[in-house]
């Protein structure tokens, strides 16, 4: 991986799979003595053709007696949230986004938008965030994908089956995060979205590849390693912070008999700060579905 922000692009919008055989996926089995955490890790976003999802997804989830979201998907899916993330996203003291980007910064921006026939001025009031990762959406919108993911898949399944429910976080989190996500780096964060939406479709196949095949080297190196090196403060918000305020629910999952099935973005549980890796230190034992 060449810079950041495919680390950013890849763990926000955790892009989709391509449809091709394997004998792995991105799927755990955590135990500790007669308890069995399941982790997924999702895009949550997909195109037609990447259904039906790898085996071990389903696998996973019909031993599972509970399902865990990163959020609240009930409400993420309400459309309340929706004009929330507007509104939140909007820049309060009346000052607009070209004020907050460097001239170089902003004339970029504005080339792009100009480029893919979006009028920037129609953005102008909101914060780099929602921005970027509206742009994103445009982006990936063109490799046709825009159907639902992982995530919304199973909530769907967990909801018709019955089967408790539970968050991770709550969606105003989900959402002062990406409203504050480019706080203080801003120009370096539009810069490189930026460049990295020009090769969306390139970095978009070796994610999809990586995912489907559960290549944990892969999707160490195209989501965390380069983000932890060039941008450790997002990398601490992003990765640390969420991952060590979910800890306490997943490890309270060890006093329970019943298998849960804990779905979050494939970002967070590689690496040497992810799920997996703070799971084997609290001596689960970790395989591979």
């Amino acid at each position: 991986m060449k810079n950041v922000q495919r680390s950013v692009l890849g763990i926000l919008l955790v892009l989709c799979a391509c449809t091709f055989a394997t004998a792995e996926s991105s799927v755990w089995k955590a135990q500790n003595k007669d308890s069995i955490i399941y982790l997924g890790g999702t895009f949550h976003i997909l195109r037609d053709s990447d259904f039906p999802l790898p085996s071990e997804f389903e696998k996973a989830y019909q031993a599972s007696d509970r399902v865990a979201f990163e959020t609240d998907m009930s409400a993420i899916q309400d459309p309340s949230t929706q004009q929330k993330i507007l509104a939140k996203s909007m820049y309060s003291d009346g000052s607009t986004l070209a004020s907050h980007l460097s001239p170089k910064a902003y004339k970029q921006l504005k080339s792009f938008c100009d480029a893919n026939g979006v009028p920037l001025q129609a953005l102008s009031k909101f914060k780099p965030g929602l921005v970027m990762t509206t742009l994103a959406l445009l982006e990936l919108t063109k490799l046709e994908v825009h159907h639902k993911g992982v995530d919304a898949f199973f909530y769907e399944q967990a909801q018709k089956d019955h089967k408790t429910i539970n968050a991770l976080e709550s969606v105003d989190d989900q959402i002062d995060f990406l409203v504050s996500m480019a706080d203080g780096m801003e120009d370096d964060f539009v810069l490189r979205s930026i460049e990295e939406m020009r090769s969306m479709s390139d970095f978009f196949e070796k994610m999809a590849t990586a995912w489907r095949k559960g290549d944990v080297g892969s999707l160490e190196e195209l989501m965390v390693s380069d983000l932890k090196k060039q941008q450790p403060l997002l990398y601490q918000r992003l990765i640390v912070d969420r991952n060590r305020s979910w800890l306490p629910f997943i490890d309270a999952q060890r006093k329970s008999p019943r298998p849960i099935f804990i779905l979050v973005g494939a970002a967070h549980l590689v690496g040497p700060d992810g799920l997996i890796a703070e799971l084997k230190k609290r001596g689960y034992r970790v395989n591979k579905l």
